[in-house]
């Protein structure tokens, strides 16, 4: 890049040290000094909130009481559900006053903008500009509402005349929650519309029936942010569990919610705890994924220990929303964590209390699953009822192993005298490690026919040779850590099969 010298009376002979002042300088100054007057003259010409909202009310505004709701920075999407909704009613009519100065300067109200004129804050505080808003998830696979940001409403219903302030989460103006703020030429109006718009948020909630967990949002942990999920189903041929424990999880999950209605009818109760037990590997993550599939109405929360902090946001959305399920997997994870406000108890005491605040007819699972029950036993015992059913989800026995080697063979072609010999070798292990055999075995067989010259398209053959060196492979010492985390449990222990 080329540097030259600055022309007399440029900017950059004015940045070198030449500030002796011009005809022009004068000239930009005038100007400056006039546009300042005239703004300062013109100040009360300018429409402002409080001018607006008064000529539409055509009552005095400045003593008008101010109803008001707040909601989580969430429930973004079902505020602004329930507000077009409520506009959508016959014989109301609504004009939207986007704003602009309002970020970066905290929190206000509508107070604040109908209140007694002030030139300082109407010059720099809150003014009318234009409309803006963003689009807020509202499903899983792009689905998404337009919210507004930051408006005024002016609404009129009947003969009643409301003005509302409309404010989403925003971050940079530390905004942690959804406002709506009204006031109305009738106060009691305002007040039932107030209450309109909390039974509308619930009505028209976008998070009904679907598969929700908390997040964080990446720059700021003071709101919780919800993620949608898309509902797994897992065939059941694909659970392999046997079949006494199969029953006594869906019996208890599925069986009460599909007779909610006749159970709720002879005063049982339908609130219910169920924890699922047991080594890692075998199945507790699948039955979960299993059940939340089964249950097509029901909104499912998801927790895991990093966000159990939001257990308590959790019970709330499952009592609004119910029949709900939540789902809290390796909840010994937080048997011992104190939760985030330096409190004294651990966070699964937190839990387990949330799980007894809830009324005993209100629709709702909590479904836990643990690998290391002995941390939980001593909870559970000193906070008893909240769990109804534990059940144990243990090593697959020998015809469990069949049936894994079966499910995680298919697409392949494997020799059936090679299965019989992996069964009777691998009592001890879980279906992960199965399933990891069976991925070995056929990259064991795929370079064996490329080697030989007779790899071919089509399904890959397993021999039993394939098979004996994928399970030499993953018992050698060197996968000793391989096997830890596939959950391999010594063979001396024996088969669950007996």
């Amino acid at each position: 890049m080329a540097y030259g010298m600055a022309e007399p009376g440029s900017a950059n002979a004015a940045g070198s040290g030449d500030i002796s002042p011009e005809l022009a300088d004068l000239r930009r100054y005038g100007r400056r000094m006039v546009r300042r007057f005239v703004l300062k003259a013109r100040a009360d010409e300018r429409p402002t909130f409080r001018t607006i909202i008064a000529d539409h009310l055509a009552v005095p505004v400045a003593t008008l009481p101010v109803s008001e709701e707040r909601w989580a920075g969430y429930e973004h999407p079902n505020v602004q559900a329930a507000l077009d909704a409520w506009l959508a009613a016959p014989d109301r009519t609504v004009e939207v006053i986007g704003m602009t100065g309002h970020r970066h300067r905290g929190p206000f109200g509508l107070g604040d903008l109908i209140g007694p004129a002030d030139e300082e804050y109407y010059g720099h505080g809150p003014r009318p500009g234009n409309v803006s808003g963003v689009r807020v998830p509202t499903g899983p696979d792009g689905e998404t509402i337009e919210c507004l940001r930051a408006a005024v409403l002016l609404v009129t219903d009947g003969d009643d005349r409301l003005a509302l302030l409309y404010r989403g989460s925003d971050r940079e103006s530390d905004v942690y929650g959804v406002t709506v703020e009204i006031v109305a030429s009738r106060p009691a109006a305002a007040e039932a519309a107030a209450r309109q718009l909390r039974a509308l948020a619930v009505q028209h909630n976008v998070f009904r029936g679907q598969v929700v967990s908390f997040g964080r949002t990446m720059f700021d942990d003071h709101q919780s942010a919800l993620q949608l999920h898309r509902r797994t189903v897992v065939d059941p041929d694909h659970l392999i569990l046997p079949a006494a424990t199969f029953d006594d999880v869906r019996r208890q999950v599925v069986g009460v919610a599909r007779h909610r209605d006749r159970l709720r009818a002879s005063g049982q109760h339908l609130k219910r705890g169920l924890l699922l037990y047991g080594p890692p590997g075998v199945g507790k993550t699948h039955t979960v994924r299993h059940l939340i599939g089964e249950l097509t109405d029901t909104t499912v929360i998801e927790l895991t220990g990093d966000t159990l902090g939001a257990i308590k946001e959790a019970c709330s959305i499952a009592r609004t929303l119910q029949p709900a399920m939540i789902v809290v997997e390796d909840v010994d994870l937080i048997a011992e964590e104190r939760d985030h406000y330096g409190g004294s108890s651990p966070l699964l005491f937190t839990l387990l209390n949330e799980m007894d605040g809830l009324d005993e007819d209100a629709d709702v699972v909590f479904l836990l699953t643990t690998n290391r029950a002995d941390l939980l036993e001593p909870a559970l015992a000193a906070r008893p009822g909240r769990v109804d059913q534990a059940v144990h989800i243990d090593l697959p026995d020998a015809e469990s192993r069949r049936r894994l080697v079966e499910l995680y063979g298919r697409g392949l072609d494997v020799d059936p005298a090679g299965i019989d010999d992996v069964i009777d070798r691998t009592a001890g292990v879980t279906a992960s490690f199965l399933k990891e055999l069976l991925r070995r075995a056929a990259v064991v067989a795929v370079e064996r026919e490329s080697a030989d010259g007779t790899d071919a398209a089509g399904s890959v053959s397993v021999t039993t040779a394939d098979l004996d060196a994928a399970l030499a492979e993953l018992l050698a010492t060197r996968n000793a850590m391989t096997r830890a985390v596939l959950g391999y449990r010594d063979a001396a222990v024996g088969d669950p099969a007996g």
